[in-house]
């Protein structure tokens, strides 16, 4: 599962940072008896736990950080930066404006005000309350499957949100959008650049022309699927919708998903830098060690881990973010896996699917009469799958979004619940073949 090999990198890594200090004094340092135990309990709970390292877990959007950033962050954490103001983080502050910058390159800025966040949540929650200091009087729209944390987050700050319904491939529906923006009602447009759900990316290049024609911001979730940007083997239509993503207003994506970084880093970024001006505030004892820019002057957040910087630089190091390179062939071999799957279900008279993937989700389900009794079977290979070392996740999608494809089957219900996986480790690319001959054995228990 880990290698000994990176505690030894981490050994050396010790010896080095301590060099920095070595003109200090020493001091005792209290090592409590009882701490082993404490920690061998730790391990013994943590069992506890679905097998989110391996490819067969194939379910929700879990990925293991990669072990340059896994190492760069315990490292960080024994000095335990603050990225807030530059006198609690003066190294790690620096190596987080060079790895936003890197992160806003990607997307084709050079001119930019961003940050690091604690998450998703928070980066959507700034790009939000910016939109709404903009256009205070206006309406957040997003699509019907776009995250419900825009909903949550326009709640908490006292906007007012709609949700935009979709069209069968799971986009936003322009003609909807358009009927709402010709009120004048609407200042934010969140797109998706990859739902949660299943991987659909909304049409960017036409919300881009709506834009000559209405006063919106357009604000990209690109949470989970902004690094598919870098992506070479995705449909021509997807990648023209990414091509376009340096049009947006802001932009929100987490590097602790396909950015191969442990939990608890979220990016901001902004276009127009002089938004910084709604974040201005003072403080009576943070910001004086220096003229240079503290990072807490522009969010909205205070202290925030130094660590996930010092982690997110170390492995944008050894992954730059350029199209063709090590990190985008990894990209790359998420969708191709997701690909694999899809052409295994089609390739099925048992199984529907969906839709193809556009990123590296896919939806199925095994083939039934009724969408009650595919909602049955769904649950039942469901629960049947970890018995057999695959973990799958679930999704209620809307019947009413169903394509053609799924025209011979009775709809009884209002959602049918599909079986859902994400592959986001490359090493999926290898394990298609073995997740899907559980999925087969598993539908073929159920039907006996």
């Amino acid at each position: 599962m880990y290698t000994k090999q990176s505690l030894s990198i981490l050994e050396k890594a010790l010896d080095k940072l301590s060099e920095g200090f070595a003109d200090l004094p020493p001091f005792a340092i209290d090592f409590p008896v009882g701490t082993e135990e404490i920690i061998l309990e730790v391990a013994r709970k943590m069992q506890d736990n679905f097998p989110y390292h391996h490819p067969l877990y194939a379910g929700q959007m879990l990925k293991p950080p990669h072990e340059v950033a896994r190492l760069a962050y315990m490292l960080a954490m024994w000095i335990n930066p603050n990225n807030h103001a530059l006198d609690g983080g003066r190294a790690s502050s620096a190596m987080e404006k060079e790895a936003v910058a890197e992160i806003a390159l990607m997307f084709g800025w050079k001119e930019y005000l961003g940050h690091l966040a604690s998450s998703g949540t928070f980066a959507n929650l700034e790009a939000i309350w910016v939109a709404g200091q903009i256009h205070p009087k206006k309406k957040i729209v997003a699509s019907e499957l776009a995250h419900y944390t825009h909903e949550r987050i326009s709640q908490v700050l006292g906007l007012k949100f709609q949700k935009i319904g979709c069209n069968k491939l799971g986009e936003m529906d322009l003609k909807k959008l358009e009927s709402q923006l010709s009120k004048g009602t609407v200042g934010t447009v969140v797109v998706t650049m990859g739902t949660t759900g299943i991987g659909s990316v909304d049409p960017l290049p036409q919300i881009i022309e709506l834009q000559k024609r209405y006063d919106f911001r357009i604000h990209l979730d690109a949470a989970y699927g902004g690094y598919f940007r870098l992506a070479n083997t995705l449909p021509e239509a997807t990648k023209n919708k990414y091509s376009l993503m340096e049009h947006a207003d802001s932009i929100v994506v987490d590097p602790h998903k396909h950015g191969l970084q442990p939990y608890g880093c979220g990016c901001i970024l902004f276009k127009n830098p002089e938004v910084g001006r709604f974040y201005k505030h003072d403080s009576p004892y943070t910001y004086f060690s220096s003229t240079e820019l503290h990072l807490g002057e522009i969010s909205l957040e205070c202290s925030r881990a130094g660590a996930a910087a010092v982690g997110l630089w170390a492995t944008q190091r050894l992954f730059p973010l350029v199209k063709n390179g090590l990190f985008s062939t990894r990209i790359d071999r998420s969708h191709i896996a997701a690909r694999k799957l899809y052409e295994k279900i089609v390739g099925d008279k048992n199984f529907i699917a969906l839709q193809p993937p556009e990123i590296d989700i896919v939806i199925w389900a095994k083939k039934e009469r009724s969408i009650s009794e595919i909602n049955k079977a769904t649950h039942l290979i469901f629960e049947k799958a970890p018995l057999k070392n695959l973990h799958l996740a679930l999704f209620n999608y809307p019947v009413r979004l169903l394509g053609s494809h799924w025209r011979n089957i009775e709809k009884n219900e209002t959602h049918v619940a599909c079986l859902r996986s994400c592959l986001l480790k490359p090493e999926h690319d290898d394990w298609v073949d073995e997740i899907w001959n559980v999925v087969v054995e598993c539908a073929r228990e159920i039907s006996l």
